[in-house]
């Protein structure tokens, strides 16, 4: 994993417990609400990696950390629907170039 996704894990993860924190939830009582479990929670909120992305934005949304850098569902949405709009404008696949990528970070 890089280090800049790491550190977006870690940080995801401080802000859910701050937020949880914030709102006095324990551990348990946010599982309990995320269908989830303690361990679970713990593992989002130190910004472990093994975590679904669906369990974590579930988790991000239920304390109201919020994602994309908006509040608002109608944002969200918004954002959802340019989103299917651009990639409707690109081709389905991608060809293989035969030149070399610098991947590295």
């Amino acid at each position: 994993m890089s280090p800049v996704a790491r550190d977006a894990l870690v940080v995801l993860g401080q802000q859910i417990r701050v937020a949880r924190i914030e709102r006095s939830w324990t551990v348990g009582e946010l599982a309990d609400r995320a269908l989830s479990s303690p361990p679970t929670i713990r593992a989002i909120e130190t910004g472990a990696p093994g975590t679904s992305i669906g369990t974590v934005f579930q988790v991000a949304f239920l304390v109201g950390v919020p994602l994309f850098n908006t509040e608002s569902r109608a944002e969200l949405a918004r954002l959802r629907r340019e989103g299917a709009s651009t990639l409707a404008l690109l081709p389905e696949r991608v060809r293989h170039r035969d030149e070399q990528l610098d991947d590295r970070f």
